[in-house]
Protein backbone atom coordinates (compact mmCIF):
# COMPACT_ATOMS: atom_id res chain seq x y z
CA UNK A 1 0.00 0.00 0.00
CA UNK A 2 1.54 3.43 -0.64
CA UNK A 3 2.53 5.49 1.85
CA UNK A 4 1.20 9.48 1.70
CA UNK A 5 2.31 12.18 3.82
CA UNK A 6 0.47 13.29 7.00
CA UNK A 7 1.22 16.51 8.46
CA UNK A 8 -0.38 18.16 11.37
CA UNK A 9 -1.31 21.59 9.86
CA UNK A 10 -0.38 23.23 5.86
CA UNK A 11 -1.67 26.42 4.16
CA UNK A 12 -4.02 25.60 1.70
CA UNK A 13 -6.31 22.36 1.63
CA UNK A 14 -6.95 21.68 -2.05
CA UNK A 15 -10.53 19.64 -2.65
CA UNK A 16 -10.20 17.49 -5.53
CA UNK A 17 -12.83 15.56 -6.91
CA UNK A 18 -11.79 12.96 -9.29
CA UNK A 19 -8.99 14.36 -10.21
CA UNK A 20 -5.17 14.76 -9.15
CA UNK A 21 -3.29 12.80 -8.33
CA UNK A 22 -5.24 9.62 -9.38
CA UNK A 23 -6.92 10.63 -12.39
CA UNK A 24 -4.66 12.04 -15.75
CA UNK A 25 -6.07 14.97 -17.62
CA UNK A 26 -6.23 18.51 -17.98
CA UNK A 27 -7.59 19.14 -14.89
CA UNK A 28 -5.20 17.02 -12.96
CA UNK A 29 -2.28 18.60 -14.98
CA UNK A 30 -3.75 22.15 -14.38
CA UNK A 31 -3.42 20.69 -10.33
CA UNK A 32 -0.08 19.65 -10.56
CA UNK A 33 1.18 22.57 -12.57
CA UNK A 34 -0.54 25.10 -9.41
CA UNK A 35 1.02 23.41 -6.88
CA UNK A 36 4.41 23.47 -8.43
CA UNK A 37 4.19 26.73 -9.55
CA UNK A 38 4.02 27.70 -5.57
CA UNK A 39 6.66 26.37 -3.86
CA UNK A 40 6.40 28.57 -0.95
CA UNK A 41 2.98 26.90 -0.13
CA UNK A 42 2.69 23.87 1.59
CA UNK A 43 -0.79 21.88 0.17
CA UNK A 44 -3.05 19.12 1.90
CA UNK A 45 -4.46 17.64 -1.00
CA UNK A 46 -8.10 16.33 -0.64
CA UNK A 47 -9.55 13.77 -2.90
CA UNK A 48 -12.86 12.27 -3.13
CA UNK A 49 -13.38 9.59 -5.36
CA UNK A 50 -16.36 6.85 -6.02
CA UNK A 51 -14.49 3.72 -5.06
CA UNK A 52 -11.16 1.95 -5.11
CA UNK A 53 -11.74 0.17 -8.03
CA UNK A 54 -11.94 3.26 -10.02
CA UNK A 55 -8.35 4.16 -9.69
CA UNK A 56 -4.96 2.88 -9.78
CA UNK A 57 -2.04 4.22 -8.40
CA UNK A 58 -0.87 7.94 -8.85
CA UNK A 59 -0.54 9.06 -11.99
CA UNK A 60 1.62 11.88 -10.96
CA UNK A 61 4.65 12.34 -8.23
CA UNK A 62 3.60 14.25 -5.53
CA UNK A 63 5.57 17.90 -5.62
CA UNK A 64 7.72 18.02 -1.86
CA UNK A 65 5.21 21.11 -1.36
CA UNK A 66 2.40 18.31 -1.07
CA UNK A 67 2.91 17.80 2.77
CA UNK A 68 -0.35 15.99 3.41
CA UNK A 69 -2.62 13.90 1.28
CA UNK A 70 -5.95 12.23 2.64
CA UNK A 71 -8.22 9.96 -0.14
CA UNK A 72 -11.67 9.35 0.70
CA UNK A 73 -14.36 7.37 -1.13
CA UNK A 74 -17.19 8.48 -1.76
CA UNK A 75 -19.50 5.70 -2.62
CA UNK A 76 -17.50 2.49 -1.34
CA UNK A 77 -19.40 -0.58 0.19
CA UNK A 78 -20.12 -0.68 3.78
CA UNK A 79 -21.24 -2.84 6.22
CA UNK A 80 -24.60 -2.18 7.43
CA UNK A 81 -25.24 -2.39 11.15
CA UNK A 82 -27.41 -5.71 12.69
CA UNK A 83 -31.19 -5.29 12.11
CA UNK A 84 -32.32 -3.87 15.45
CA UNK A 85 -35.40 -1.48 15.98
CA UNK A 86 -33.82 2.22 16.04
CA UNK A 87 -36.80 5.07 16.61
CA UNK A 88 -35.75 9.01 15.43
CA UNK A 89 -36.45 12.01 17.58
CA UNK A 90 -38.89 14.45 16.29
CA UNK A 91 -36.09 17.06 16.22
CA UNK A 92 -33.67 14.67 13.55
CA UNK A 93 -37.08 14.40 11.07
CA UNK A 94 -37.85 17.85 11.36
CA UNK A 95 -34.41 19.11 10.47
CA UNK A 96 -34.34 16.11 7.79
CA UNK A 97 -37.61 17.89 6.06
CA UNK A 98 -36.11 21.31 6.32
CA UNK A 99 -32.99 20.55 4.98
CA UNK A 100 -34.72 19.13 2.13
CA UNK A 101 -36.89 22.10 1.58
CA UNK A 102 -33.71 24.17 1.61
CA UNK A 103 -32.33 22.42 -0.96
CA UNK A 104 -35.48 22.80 -3.04
CA UNK A 105 -35.87 26.30 -2.05
CA UNK A 106 -32.25 27.03 -3.82
CA UNK A 107 -33.07 25.80 -7.02
CA UNK A 108 -36.29 28.82 -6.80
CA UNK A 109 -35.14 32.34 -8.91
CA UNK A 110 -33.41 34.72 -6.43
CA UNK A 111 -33.13 32.52 -3.32
CA UNK A 112 -30.38 33.27 -0.89
CA UNK A 113 -27.37 30.20 -1.16
CA UNK A 114 -25.48 31.97 1.62
CA UNK A 115 -28.67 31.20 4.06
CA UNK A 116 -28.75 27.62 2.78
CA UNK A 117 -25.37 27.12 3.82
CA UNK A 118 -25.48 29.05 6.93
CA UNK A 119 -28.01 26.13 7.87
CA UNK A 120 -24.93 23.74 7.45
CA UNK A 121 -23.89 23.36 10.68
CA UNK A 122 -27.38 22.95 12.39
CA UNK A 123 -28.00 20.30 9.93
CA UNK A 124 -25.21 18.07 10.19
CA UNK A 125 -22.82 17.00 13.01
CA UNK A 126 -24.32 15.38 16.26
CA UNK A 127 -26.61 17.85 17.13
CA UNK A 128 -28.32 17.95 13.33
CA UNK A 129 -29.43 14.88 11.37
CA UNK A 130 -28.10 11.77 12.91
CA UNK A 131 -27.24 9.52 10.06
CA UNK A 132 -28.30 6.07 11.53
CA UNK A 133 -31.79 7.46 12.55
CA UNK A 134 -31.87 8.74 8.65
CA UNK A 135 -30.38 5.73 7.13
CA UNK A 136 -31.99 3.13 9.69
CA UNK A 137 -35.44 4.61 11.76
CA UNK A 138 -38.79 3.41 11.13
CA UNK A 139 -40.04 7.21 11.31
CA UNK A 140 -37.23 8.07 8.58
CA UNK A 141 -39.28 4.83 6.58
CA UNK A 142 -42.12 6.64 6.58
CA UNK A 143 -40.96 10.07 6.23
CA UNK A 144 -38.99 8.33 2.66
CA UNK A 145 -42.46 6.89 1.87
CA UNK A 146 -44.10 9.81 2.45
CA UNK A 147 -41.71 12.06 -0.42
CA UNK A 148 -42.06 9.27 -2.46
CA UNK A 149 -46.14 9.16 -2.75
CA UNK A 150 -45.77 12.99 -2.76
CA UNK A 151 -42.96 14.16 -5.26
CA UNK A 152 -42.26 10.72 -7.51
CA UNK A 153 -42.95 10.26 -10.75
CA UNK A 154 -41.49 6.73 -11.59
CA UNK A 155 -43.38 4.48 -10.14
CA UNK A 156 -40.60 2.46 -8.72
CA UNK A 157 -40.65 2.72 -4.97
CA UNK A 158 -37.74 0.21 -4.73
CA UNK A 159 -35.39 2.52 -7.19
CA UNK A 160 -36.53 6.05 -5.25
CA UNK A 161 -35.31 4.62 -1.92
CA UNK A 162 -31.88 3.43 -2.66
CA UNK A 163 -31.45 6.68 -5.15
CA UNK A 164 -32.13 8.58 -1.84
CA UNK A 165 -29.79 6.79 -0.08
CA UNK A 166 -27.21 6.79 -2.30
CA UNK A 167 -27.10 10.95 -2.42
CA UNK A 168 -27.24 10.89 1.01
CA UNK A 169 -24.63 8.55 2.01
CA UNK A 170 -21.31 10.72 1.27
CA UNK A 171 -22.83 13.42 3.37
CA UNK A 172 -22.04 12.21 6.76
CA UNK A 173 -18.87 10.73 5.19
CA UNK A 174 -18.08 14.67 4.24
CA UNK A 175 -19.21 15.74 7.37
CA UNK A 176 -16.58 13.99 9.30
CA UNK A 177 -13.83 14.42 6.97
CA UNK A 178 -14.59 18.01 7.66
CA UNK A 179 -14.39 17.75 11.05
CA UNK A 180 -11.12 15.85 11.25
CA UNK A 181 -9.07 18.12 8.75
CA UNK A 182 -5.53 19.69 9.60
CA UNK A 183 -5.60 22.82 10.56
CA UNK A 184 -5.38 25.24 7.18
CA UNK A 185 -4.98 28.54 6.35
CA UNK A 186 -6.99 28.34 2.96
CA UNK A 187 -9.90 25.87 1.97
CA UNK A 188 -9.53 25.71 -2.31
CA UNK A 189 -12.22 23.59 -3.84
CA UNK A 190 -11.25 23.14 -7.73
CA UNK A 191 -14.90 22.39 -8.51
CA UNK A 192 -18.33 22.31 -6.98
CA UNK A 193 -20.42 19.34 -6.60
CA UNK A 194 -19.00 16.78 -3.60
CA UNK A 195 -16.02 19.00 -3.16
CA UNK A 196 -17.52 22.23 -3.32
CA UNK A 197 -19.93 20.74 -0.50
CA UNK A 198 -17.36 19.78 1.64
CA UNK A 199 -15.59 23.27 1.26
CA UNK A 200 -18.70 25.26 2.19
CA UNK A 201 -18.78 22.67 5.43
CA UNK A 202 -14.95 23.41 6.20
CA UNK A 203 -15.88 27.08 5.95
CA UNK A 204 -18.66 27.10 7.71
CA UNK A 205 -16.69 24.73 10.90
CA UNK A 206 -13.50 26.80 10.31
CA UNK A 207 -14.24 30.31 9.78
CA UNK A 208 -11.18 29.87 6.94
CA UNK A 209 -11.71 32.10 3.38
CA UNK A 210 -13.05 29.26 0.51
CA UNK A 211 -11.87 29.76 -2.88
CA UNK A 212 -13.43 27.68 -5.53
CA UNK A 213 -12.00 27.54 -9.16
CA UNK A 214 -13.96 26.17 -11.84
CA UNK A 215 -12.19 24.63 -15.28
CA UNK A 216 -16.01 23.66 -16.36
CA UNK A 217 -19.50 24.11 -14.94
CA UNK A 218 -19.61 21.04 -12.80
CA UNK A 219 -23.17 21.11 -12.77
CA UNK A 220 -23.37 21.30 -16.46
CA UNK A 221 -20.96 18.62 -17.10
CA UNK A 222 -22.78 16.29 -14.51
CA UNK A 223 -26.25 17.04 -16.32
CA UNK A 224 -24.06 16.09 -19.19
CA UNK A 225 -23.01 12.63 -17.76
CA UNK A 226 -26.27 12.09 -16.62
CA UNK A 227 -28.64 12.64 -19.27
CA UNK A 228 -25.78 9.84 -21.30
CA UNK A 229 -25.67 7.26 -18.53
CA UNK A 230 -27.58 4.13 -18.72
CA UNK A 231 -27.44 3.16 -14.78
CA UNK A 232 -30.71 5.50 -13.99
CA UNK A 233 -33.78 3.73 -14.30
CA UNK A 234 -36.87 5.07 -15.79
CA UNK A 235 -39.46 2.94 -14.94
CA UNK A 236 -42.30 4.43 -16.86
CA UNK A 237 -44.07 2.51 -19.42
CA UNK A 238 -44.81 3.92 -23.09
CA UNK A 239 -48.13 5.35 -21.75
CA UNK A 240 -46.64 7.29 -18.91
CA UNK A 241 -43.89 8.79 -20.58
CA UNK A 242 -43.34 12.09 -21.97
CA UNK A 243 -40.49 12.78 -24.47
CA UNK A 244 -40.35 16.46 -23.41
CA UNK A 245 -39.54 15.08 -19.81
CA UNK A 246 -36.50 13.05 -19.04
CA UNK A 247 -36.35 10.24 -16.10
CA UNK A 248 -37.43 11.18 -12.49
CA UNK A 249 -34.22 10.26 -11.38
CA UNK A 250 -32.33 11.77 -13.92
CA UNK A 251 -34.07 15.15 -12.39
CA UNK A 252 -33.66 14.46 -9.20
CA UNK A 253 -29.88 13.77 -9.28
CA UNK A 254 -28.92 16.78 -11.45
CA UNK A 255 -31.55 19.18 -8.80
CA UNK A 256 -29.31 17.42 -6.12
CA UNK A 257 -25.68 18.25 -7.68
CA UNK A 258 -27.48 21.72 -8.75
CA UNK A 259 -28.13 23.02 -5.30
CA UNK A 260 -24.72 21.65 -4.20
CA UNK A 261 -23.21 23.61 -6.91
CA UNK A 262 -25.57 26.66 -5.71
CA UNK A 263 -24.43 26.05 -1.92
CA UNK A 264 -20.75 26.54 -3.01
CA UNK A 265 -21.34 29.41 -4.49
CA UNK A 266 -22.75 31.29 -1.77
CA UNK A 267 -20.16 30.77 0.71
CA UNK A 268 -17.11 31.44 -1.49
CA UNK A 269 -15.35 34.36 -0.88
CA UNK A 270 -13.76 34.47 -4.47
CA UNK A 271 -14.68 32.25 -7.43
CA UNK A 272 -12.97 31.96 -10.54
CA UNK A 273 -13.87 30.47 -14.28
CA UNK A 274 -11.41 30.03 -17.11
CA UNK A 275 -12.97 32.30 -19.35
CA UNK A 276 -15.28 34.83 -19.70
CA UNK A 277 -18.59 32.93 -20.70
CA UNK A 278 -18.43 30.78 -17.95
CA UNK A 279 -17.99 33.59 -15.02
CA UNK A 280 -21.27 34.88 -16.58
CA UNK A 281 -22.94 31.26 -16.61
CA UNK A 282 -21.44 31.11 -12.48
CA UNK A 283 -23.71 34.38 -12.11
CA UNK A 284 -26.83 32.68 -13.80
CA UNK A 285 -26.37 30.08 -11.53
CA UNK A 286 -26.69 32.02 -8.35
CA UNK A 287 -22.72 33.10 -7.93
CA UNK A 288 -22.73 36.91 -6.91
CA UNK A 289 -21.42 38.98 -9.71
CA UNK A 290 -18.56 40.26 -7.37
CA UNK A 291 -17.02 37.53 -6.15
CA UNK A 292 -16.43 36.28 -9.73
CA UNK A 293 -13.43 36.72 -12.06
CA UNK A 294 -11.80 35.26 -14.79
CA UNK A 295 -8.28 33.82 -14.88
CA UNK A 296 -7.35 31.60 -18.24
CA UNK A 297 -5.11 28.50 -18.01
CA UNK A 298 -1.36 29.37 -18.70
CA UNK A 299 1.36 27.04 -19.93
CA UNK A 300 5.30 27.11 -19.70
CA UNK A 301 5.38 28.42 -23.67
CA UNK A 302 9.09 28.00 -23.51
CA UNK A 303 9.06 24.27 -23.17
CA UNK A 304 6.60 23.86 -25.95
CA UNK A 305 7.87 26.12 -28.14
CA UNK A 306 11.12 24.37 -27.99
CA UNK A 307 8.98 21.45 -29.73
CA UNK A 308 8.36 23.77 -32.90
CA UNK A 309 11.93 23.12 -33.99
CA UNK A 310 12.00 19.17 -33.77
CA UNK A 311 9.14 19.42 -36.48
CA UNK A 312 10.00 17.99 -40.14
CA UNK A 313 9.76 19.83 -42.83
CA UNK A 314 6.42 18.48 -44.28
CA UNK A 315 3.08 18.18 -42.06
CA UNK A 316 2.24 14.86 -40.43
CA UNK A 317 -0.54 13.46 -42.27
CA UNK A 318 -1.49 12.28 -38.61
CA UNK A 319 -4.44 13.82 -36.49
CA UNK A 320 -4.45 13.34 -32.83
CA UNK A 321 -6.75 13.40 -30.05
CA UNK A 322 -5.15 13.82 -26.57
CA UNK A 323 -7.46 13.09 -23.94
CA UNK A 324 -9.53 10.44 -21.98
CA UNK A 325 -11.39 8.05 -24.23
CA UNK A 326 -14.82 8.94 -22.42
CA UNK A 327 -18.47 10.08 -23.64
CA UNK A 328 -17.65 13.85 -23.02
CA UNK A 329 -14.54 13.68 -25.49
CA UNK A 330 -16.94 11.94 -28.19
CA UNK A 331 -14.13 9.67 -29.48
CA UNK A 332 -16.76 8.61 -31.63
CA UNK A 333 -17.43 11.86 -34.23
CA UNK A 334 -13.77 12.21 -34.58
CA UNK A 335 -13.78 8.30 -35.47
CA UNK A 336 -16.77 8.79 -38.21
CA UNK A 337 -14.98 11.88 -39.26
CA UNK A 338 -11.81 9.42 -40.33
CA UNK A 339 -14.02 7.51 -42.35
CA UNK A 340 -14.13 10.78 -44.33
CA UNK A 341 -10.55 11.87 -44.40
CA UNK A 342 -9.02 8.63 -45.30
CA UNK A 343 -11.38 8.75 -48.67
CA UNK A 344 -9.89 11.57 -49.41
CA UNK A 345 -6.11 11.77 -47.84
CA UNK A 346 -5.50 7.53 -47.47
CA UNK A 347 -2.27 7.99 -45.50
CA UNK A 348 -3.90 10.15 -42.76
CA UNK A 349 -3.72 8.12 -39.44
CA UNK A 350 -5.78 8.54 -36.14
CA UNK A 351 -3.82 8.79 -33.06
CA UNK A 352 -5.95 8.83 -29.86
CA UNK A 353 -3.27 9.69 -26.73
CA UNK A 354 -5.22 9.37 -23.63
CA UNK A 355 -6.05 6.71 -20.74
CA UNK A 356 -9.48 4.48 -21.42
CA UNK A 357 -9.44 3.00 -18.10
CA UNK A 358 -12.29 5.24 -17.02
CA UNK A 359 -14.62 4.14 -18.62
CA UNK A 360 -13.47 0.70 -20.56
CA UNK A 361 -16.90 0.05 -22.21
CA UNK A 362 -16.99 3.67 -24.31
CA UNK A 363 -13.29 3.10 -24.99
CA UNK A 364 -14.45 -0.63 -26.58
CA UNK A 365 -16.73 0.56 -28.46
CA UNK A 366 -14.56 3.28 -29.97
CA UNK A 367 -12.25 0.44 -31.36
CA UNK A 368 -15.60 -1.32 -32.49
CA UNK A 369 -16.35 1.41 -34.52
CA UNK A 370 -13.45 1.76 -35.64
CA UNK A 371 -13.32 -2.00 -37.06
CA UNK A 372 -16.42 -1.76 -38.58
CA UNK A 373 -16.06 1.62 -40.37
CA UNK A 374 -12.84 -0.22 -41.98
CA UNK A 375 -10.43 1.98 -39.95
CA UNK A 376 -9.24 -0.70 -37.39
CA UNK A 377 -5.54 0.26 -39.16
CA UNK A 378 -5.59 3.27 -38.99
CA UNK A 379 -6.66 4.26 -35.83
CA UNK A 380 -4.32 4.03 -33.04
CA UNK A 381 -5.35 3.50 -29.28
CA UNK A 382 -1.73 4.91 -27.99
CA UNK A 383 -2.38 5.37 -24.31
CA UNK A 384 -1.11 8.30 -21.93
CA UNK A 385 1.38 9.85 -24.30
CA UNK A 386 4.35 12.14 -23.49
CA UNK A 387 3.38 15.59 -24.96
CA UNK A 388 7.11 16.92 -26.07
CA UNK A 389 7.27 13.21 -27.46
CA UNK A 390 4.23 12.91 -29.23
CA UNK A 391 3.60 17.02 -30.55
CA UNK A 392 6.42 16.99 -33.33
CA UNK A 393 4.99 13.86 -34.72
CA UNK A 394 1.46 15.24 -35.64
CA UNK A 395 -0.48 17.27 -38.18
CA UNK A 396 -3.05 18.42 -36.58
CA UNK A 397 -4.27 18.08 -32.79
CA UNK A 398 -8.39 17.45 -33.15
CA UNK A 399 -10.30 18.10 -29.91
CA UNK A 400 -14.06 16.42 -30.90
CA UNK A 401 -15.57 17.13 -27.09
CA UNK A 402 -19.10 17.94 -26.28
CA UNK A 403 -18.10 20.28 -22.76
CA UNK A 404 -14.72 22.00 -21.97
CA UNK A 405 -13.37 24.69 -20.02
CA UNK A 406 -10.53 26.01 -21.82
CA UNK A 407 -8.61 23.24 -22.45
CA UNK A 408 -4.83 23.16 -21.81
CA UNK A 409 -4.12 20.76 -24.51
CA UNK A 410 -5.30 23.34 -27.83
CA UNK A 411 -2.48 25.78 -25.65
CA UNK A 412 0.33 22.88 -25.50
CA UNK A 413 -0.30 21.69 -28.82
CA UNK A 414 -0.53 25.90 -29.86
CA UNK A 415 2.76 26.43 -28.51
CA UNK A 416 4.05 23.67 -30.21
CA UNK A 417 3.50 24.90 -33.89
CA UNK A 418 0.52 21.99 -34.06
CA UNK A 419 -2.97 24.00 -35.86
CA UNK A 420 -6.05 22.94 -34.15
CA UNK A 421 -9.63 21.54 -35.29
CA UNK A 422 -12.02 21.71 -31.82
CA UNK A 423 -15.76 22.11 -31.49
CA UNK A 424 -17.33 24.87 -30.45
CA UNK A 425 -17.45 24.44 -26.76
CA UNK A 426 -15.91 26.13 -24.01
CA UNK A 427 -13.21 28.62 -24.86
CA UNK A 428 -12.14 26.88 -27.96
CA UNK A 429 -13.49 29.11 -30.25
CA UNK A 430 -11.66 32.35 -28.36
CA UNK A 431 -8.36 30.25 -28.29
CA UNK A 432 -8.95 29.61 -32.18
CA UNK A 433 -10.28 32.28 -33.35
CA UNK A 434 -8.79 35.32 -30.51
CA UNK A 435 -11.06 37.75 -29.20
CA UNK A 436 -11.81 40.63 -30.51
CA UNK A 437 -9.19 43.49 -31.40
CA UNK A 438 -5.49 42.50 -31.16
CA UNK A 439 -6.12 39.09 -30.10
CA UNK A 440 -8.40 38.22 -33.21
CA UNK A 441 -5.39 40.16 -35.66
CA UNK A 442 -2.94 37.66 -34.74
CA UNK A 443 -5.34 35.16 -36.80
CA UNK A 444 -7.05 31.81 -36.81
CA UNK A 445 -5.10 28.88 -34.96
CA UNK A 446 -7.01 26.45 -37.06
CA UNK A 447 -10.57 25.91 -37.01
CA UNK A 448 -14.04 25.81 -35.10
CA UNK A 449 -16.98 23.10 -36.14
CA UNK A 450 -19.81 22.21 -34.70
CA UNK A 451 -20.71 19.61 -31.85
CA UNK A 452 -21.49 15.66 -32.99
CA UNK A 453 -20.66 16.51 -36.75
CA UNK A 454 -18.10 14.47 -38.15
CA UNK A 455 -18.69 15.58 -41.87
CA UNK A 456 -17.88 19.47 -40.57
CA UNK A 457 -14.80 18.28 -38.41
CA UNK A 458 -13.26 15.87 -41.49
CA UNK A 459 -13.75 19.08 -44.32
CA UNK A 460 -11.66 21.70 -41.68
CA UNK A 461 -8.87 19.02 -40.94
CA UNK A 462 -8.28 18.38 -44.67
CA UNK A 463 -8.48 21.73 -45.69
CA UNK A 464 -5.62 22.70 -43.29
CA UNK A 465 -3.46 19.66 -44.15
CA UNK A 466 -4.18 19.77 -47.74
CA UNK A 467 -3.26 23.67 -47.78
CA UNK A 468 0.94 23.81 -46.66
CA UNK A 469 0.18 27.78 -46.25
CA UNK A 470 -2.60 28.19 -44.33
CA UNK A 471 -1.17 25.23 -42.41
CA UNK A 472 1.52 27.16 -41.50
CA UNK A 473 -0.41 30.26 -41.02
CA UNK A 474 -2.34 29.01 -38.36
CA UNK A 475 0.65 27.08 -36.70
CA UNK A 476 1.84 30.78 -36.27
CA UNK A 477 -0.90 32.53 -35.53
CA UNK A 478 -1.15 29.70 -32.52
CA UNK A 479 2.34 30.00 -31.09
CA UNK A 480 2.04 33.69 -30.82
CA UNK A 481 -1.74 33.58 -29.33
CA UNK A 482 -0.28 31.58 -26.50
CA UNK A 483 3.02 33.34 -26.03
CA UNK A 484 0.72 36.55 -25.67
CA UNK A 485 -2.20 36.01 -23.57
CA UNK A 486 -1.61 32.35 -22.23
CA UNK A 487 1.95 32.19 -20.39
CA UNK A 488 1.99 30.67 -17.06
CA UNK A 489 3.34 33.54 -15.28
CA UNK A 490 0.20 35.17 -15.82
CA UNK A 491 -1.77 32.56 -14.48
CA UNK A 492 0.55 31.93 -11.47
CA UNK A 493 0.58 36.32 -10.94
CA UNK A 494 -3.41 36.28 -10.85
CA UNK A 495 -3.21 33.84 -8.65
CA UNK A 496 -0.85 34.58 -6.04
CA UNK A 497 -2.74 37.91 -5.84
CA UNK A 498 -6.08 36.07 -4.76
CA UNK A 499 -3.77 34.05 -2.37
CA UNK A 500 -2.47 36.85 -0.80
CA UNK A 501 -5.09 38.54 -0.84
CA UNK A 502 -7.70 35.97 0.85
CA UNK A 503 -4.70 34.93 3.11
CA UNK A 504 -4.56 38.55 4.34
CA UNK A 505 -8.38 38.38 5.51
CA UNK A 506 -9.26 37.48 9.14
CA UNK A 507 -11.00 34.52 9.38
CA UNK A 508 -14.37 34.46 10.30
CA UNK A 509 -15.83 33.18 12.98
CA UNK A 510 -16.79 29.92 12.99
CA UNK A 511 -19.84 27.93 13.29
CA UNK A 512 -19.47 25.52 16.31
CA UNK A 513 -22.95 23.94 16.03
CA UNK A 514 -22.53 20.55 15.95
CA UNK A 515 -18.87 20.67 15.38
CA UNK A 516 -16.55 19.60 18.19
CA UNK A 517 -13.67 20.45 16.09
CA UNK A 518 -13.99 23.94 14.82
CA UNK A 519 -12.42 25.54 17.62
CA UNK A 520 -9.32 23.69 17.03
CA UNK A 521 -9.53 23.92 13.40
CA UNK A 522 -9.99 27.69 13.20
CA UNK A 523 -6.49 28.37 14.70
CA UNK A 524 -3.82 29.65 12.86
CA UNK A 525 -0.53 27.79 13.06
CA UNK A 526 3.09 28.40 14.30
CA UNK A 527 3.29 30.19 11.52
CA UNK A 528 0.33 31.79 10.24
Amino acid sequence: MTAFPKAREADIALLLEGTFPFVSGGVSSWVHQLIQGFPEYRFACIFLGSRPQDYGSPRYELPDNVVHLEVHYLHDAHVAPPPRPTTSDARTMTRTADFHAALRQSLQPGASHEALADKLPGLLGPDGIDEHQFLHSKESWEYITGQYRERCTDPSFVDYFWTVRSMHQPIWQLQRIADNLIPVKLIHTVSTGYAGFLGALLKQRTGRPLLLSEHGIYTKERKIDLLQSDWLADNRDLFQQDPTQISYFRELWIRFFSSLGRMCYGTSDQIVALFEANRQRQIEDGAQPDKTRSIPNGINVKKFEALYLNRPQSIPPVLCLIGRVVPVKDVKTFIRAMRIIVNRLPEAEAWIAGPQEEDPGYALECKALAASLGLADKVRFLGLQNMETLLPKVGLTVLSSISEGLPLVLLESMAAGVPVVATDVGACKELVEGLPGEDQALGTSGAVVRIADPESLAHAALSLLGDAARWLAASTAGRARVQHYYRDSQMFEAYRTIYQDILQRPPTRPSTAGCPHAARSSQPSASS
